[in-house]
């Protein structure tokens, strides 16, 4: 009767069988990416919070971003990384498996802490994307997976990396699985990335470096049509600015490439010209992350001017061939016009600044999911109505235009079509 029923449901057991075996292998590589690229993160966490400070205390560091810069791209040219593409080339080697060369961990980490000590106006996430995908590439070449198999090693780096750095696993998650083919996700990746960001995000926490969140002041407790339709005009809003954004640093990049063909020229000029625009403004607002800034913005304080000065700045600063990312950039944006715009719309200052830092991020990466799990775990529950809103229509709005140019949108935004296209 035994094997009557064993062999009735053989396929089923093999199924199973396997399955599991997938799960083992997935769990234990998970918990080992997670490990490695935890403490990697802690570690970048920490010199970028040290870089941060002492920028800080001694403000005259400055005017050694020039030479910064000529250091960032006399190390990328030493190790033969001078065609580096960034955050782009994550995405690619995910959906085409290119290798990632491992040298672009420390590459990234030393080019970033400069760029952030010196006073370049740049993100932190983008770079942790960087760091845990190629770390994860590399253990997927040494342990010979396969094609598909060194994909999902990839995703889980990506993931770990966001989590260690902002302890938001979830968002991490999403985000690795959304970001590179936006409408199609690789759900196979879904256990061992889930895995590694909690270990990630875990270590972490446990060395005493607290997940981002804030306590936002007068959310709405009760969905009303009068500030849904507030939250869809601030997210028709957004999508503007999103698409402002990306433009502007792509022109902004073209330019330095058409006037300064040479990569150490480029790199000094611009480092020339963000000290300049950093005392013509007369204020160190919009040099490194700005993390301080988001913060008094979701507190209900920004200036007007604020978001545009930091898209120039980080236009500025990127585009001249310094390192960081563009995600903490994307938050400030939105964190200061939410501020700023918010109250002109009926909404309280605070909960407009959250909605707009969760919809240029939105608008910015073409990541929906993402960024509405982001505001879960950043903000809370409360008024989840409102920021979902908001981010669908900065998506929807937001056209085709994105910060990672090898991103594929899969189906267009406004039909059930299958469009197959890269961002501007």
């Amino acid at each position: 009767m035994i094997n009557a029923f064993y062999k009735k449901y053989q396929k089923h057991f093999d199924v199973s069988e396997n399955n599991f075996a997938h799960f083992v292998m997935w769990g234990c590589g998970g918990i080992c990416i997670g490990f490695v690229i935890g403490l990697v993160g802690i570690a970048f966490h920490l010199a970028l919070e040290w870089a941060t400070e002492f920028r800080t205390a001694h403000p005259m560091l400055l005017w050694l971003l020039p030479f910064g810069g000529l250091a960032i791209v006399l190390a990328y040219r030493l190790a033969g990384q001078e065609k580096d593409r960034g955050t782009n080339f994550i995405l690619v080697a995910v959906r085409a498996n290119e290798a990632v060369t491992l040298r672009t961990a420390p590459l990234i980490f030393f080019s970033t802490v400069v760029t952030h000590l010196l006073g370049g106006s740049a993100g932190r996430e983008g770079a942790a994307l960087q760091l845990g995908g190629s770390i994860a590439s590399s253990f997927g070449r040494i342990f010979q997976l396969n094609e598909r198999e060194g994909r999902i090693m990839t995703m889980c780096g990506m993931a770990a990396g966001f989590a260690a750095l902002f302890g938001t696993p979830l968002t991490s998650v999403i985000f690795a699985m959304e970001v590179i083919t936006v409408g199609v996700m690789h759900y196979s990746a879904i256990v061992p990335c889930i895995i590694s960001a909690l270990v990630a995000a875990g270590l972490s926490q446990a060395v005493g470096i607290a997940p981002t969140t804030f306590s936002i002041a007068h959310i709405p407790t009760v969905v009303g049509l009068e500030n849904c339709f507030r939250a869809a005009v601030l997210g028709v809003l957004c999508a503007v600015l999103s698409v402002l954004f990306c433009i502007v640093m792509e022109h902004v990049g073209g330019a330095y490439r058409r006037i300064f063909k040479n990569p150490f020229v480029r790199v000094f000029c611009g480092g020339c010209i963000v000290i300049a625009a950093t005392y013509l403004v007369g204020c160190r607002d919009y040099n490194g992350a700005g993390m301080n800034i988001i913060t008094q913005a979701l507190q209900g304080d920004a200036k007007a001017e604020a978001f545009l000065l930091k898209i120039l700045f980080t236009a500025l600063t990127l585009g001249a061939g310094f390192k960081g990312g563009e995600i903490v950039p994307s938050f400030f944006i939105g964190a200061t016009f939410g501020c700023v715009a918010g109250p002109l719309l009926g909404l309280s200052a605070p909960f407009a600044a959250s909605l707009g830092m969760a919809a240029v991020f939105c608008g910015v990466t073409n990541c929906p999911l993402a960024s509405i799990m982001l505001c879960i775990e950043v903000f809370g529950v409360h008024g989840m109505a409102y920021y979902a809103l908001c981010c669908a229509v900065s998506y929807m709005l937001s056209g085709y235009y994105g910060l990672y140019t090898e991103q594929k949108i899969m189906y267009s935004k406004v039909e059930p079509e299958f469009i197959n296209k890269n961002v501007h």
